[in-house]
């Protein structure tokens, strides 16, 4: 098995949004979002190339993941320079194999390398803790209502990175997606069924917890 994390080509492009889309589908709302996220991504004034990767094995794309550049606003309005990923995602039929931690940890790595001081992403704990992320809680860094969600994970990335820091989470603006615009992508891929799921309900219900 050749396994090679590299950067995005332009032959690439449609194939991860597609892949994205298979591997969303239905999670966390009937249908998904994250393809377009993509799509939008790669020209955003945030995105951050050089830390977004896609994974192959022998030569088929299996996974990818994405940066943008986020922040913590201060009290006193104070802005503090953070970077956050996602989305993230393995194709179905290879997760829960190591693939998606190969890509964590790689791109972590390389955050470290270009200076990086923090990242900040929102999922569910226990797929984050094993990398180092805590709740927003333990450095004082809510989200914009001042409520420490347990979806709210940071990562320093060297020692003391938010050290007597206190604010909230500002994520990037090219998450913002109009139910409009996302049925007209979504006309270039397959046609696939809107479904509800349980999951969908649990992540409704993650996504309003607090610490």
């Amino acid at each position: 098995m050749n396994i090679v994390i590299r950067h995005e080509e332009e032959k690439d492009l449609y194939k991860v949004e597609k892949l994205a889309r298979e591997s969303f589908y239905n999670l966390y709302f009937p249908g998904c979002e994250e393809h377009l996220v993509i799509n939008k991504m790669r020209n955003h004034r945030d995105y951050i190339k050089n830390l977004s990767y896609i994974l192959e094995i022998d030569g088929k794309i299996i996974g990818g993941i994405f940066y943008t550049k986020s922040r913590i606003i201060g009290k006193d309005n104070k802005i503090i320079e953070t970077i956050s990923f996602g989305p993230v995602f393995i194709k179905p039929d290879y997760q829960r194999q190591g693939f998606g931690k190969k890509l964590i940890e790689y791109s972590i790595k390389e955050a470290k390398k270009e200076g990086y001081r923090a990242i900040l992403t929102l999922g569910y704990p226990h797929h984050y803790k094993p990398y180092g992320f805590l709740g927003g809680k333990n450095y004082n860094v809510s989200m914009e209502d001042g409520k420490f969600y347990v979806g709210l994970l940071v990562l320093p990335l060297y020692e003391d990175a938010l050290k007597n820091i206190s604010g909230y989470a500002s994520f990037s603006d090219v998450f913002n997606i109009s139910r409009e615009e996302l049925d007209e992508f979504d006309k270039k891929f397959p046609e696939k069924k809107k479904v509800v799921l349980e999951s969908q309900k649990e992540f409704e219900i993650a996504c309003s917890m607090t610490e």
